[in-house]
């Protein structure tokens, strides 16, 4: 991993952008944490809308993390940004938009061509990138991942034992296999769910719910769309992390 950029913003957090081989990521850390006393680490996940697009959404959520005493950090995730596109996962997004704007079901080989190469491309990439940012000074565990395509958080949080609580963002298609995956995570989890949410189909985001292993795991449900999610569980969220990496 490589330093590519430093800025502090406003005197309270320290922004560091980074190169992972030729994969771009974001760090951002208390800007006066001392390096013998290291902070839990938030991973963020998003869409694959690009990092530069998403940035201001993920500032907000870095600047929440880092006030209440994390570091936070993220990467491109494959086929987005600048990064090389995914011919087969753009033609399926294509296939996905048109059975949408038709009203029509959106069938299972079409959400596994969508969802499942951004998957096992991406968790390889997170689990890598996690392994040089907890080499930096002044970071350390436990660690939380929060938000992003959800079938990639329940991939990570199945398989890397480093994590250690998830808040999930329920909306986005989700392929058969993965929710049988989503029965081995047993971290604590906080799922936030838009009742109104027009690309959602809120019964199976219901049914990925009850598939959690988790013995502690939380279904925050308010209404509204897709972009329409309250202040205020963002918020419940910030607290979820504090009590399980503070």
């Amino acid at each position: 991993m490589q330093f590519t950029s430093e800025q502090r913003l406003d005197d309270a957090v320290l922004e560091r952008e980074f190169t992972l081989g030729d994969i771009p990521g974001i760090l951002w850390t208390p800007a006066s944490a001392p390096v013998d006393a290291p902070v839990p680490l938030i991973l963020l996940g998003h869409p694959p809308l690009g990092l530069r697009r998403m940035y201001p959404r993920l500032l907000d959520r870095a600047r929440q993390a880092v006030g209440d005493g994390f570091a936070a950090a993220t990467v491109e995730l494959p086929g987005a940004g600048d990064r090389p596109r995914l011919a087969a996962v753009d033609e399926a997004r294509a296939a996905m938009r048109r059975a949408v704007e038709a009203g029509e079901p959106v069938g299972d080989e079409t959400v596994d061509a969508l969802v499942l190469p951004l998957v096992e491309q991406a968790v390889p990439e997170w689990r890598a990138a996690l392994d040089a940012l907890l080499q930096v000074p002044g970071i350390g565990g436990p660690v939380g991942y929060s938000g992003g395509v959800i079938s990639i958080g329940i991939r990570l949080a199945a398989t890397e034992p480093r994590v250690a609580a998830a808040v999930f963002f329920a909306g986005s298609f989700v392929p058969r296999g993965i929710v049988e995956e989503a029965r081995r995570v047993t971290v604590p989890l906080h799922v936030l769910l838009q009742w109104d949410d027009e690309g959602n189909d809120r019964q199976a985001a219901l049914d990925l719910f009850d598939a959690f292993g988790s013995k502690e795991k939380t279904l925050e449900a308010n209404m509204g769309g897709h972009t329409g999610v309250p202040r205020f569980a963002g918020d419940a969220a910030a607290r979820f992390f504090t009590r399980h990496l503070s």
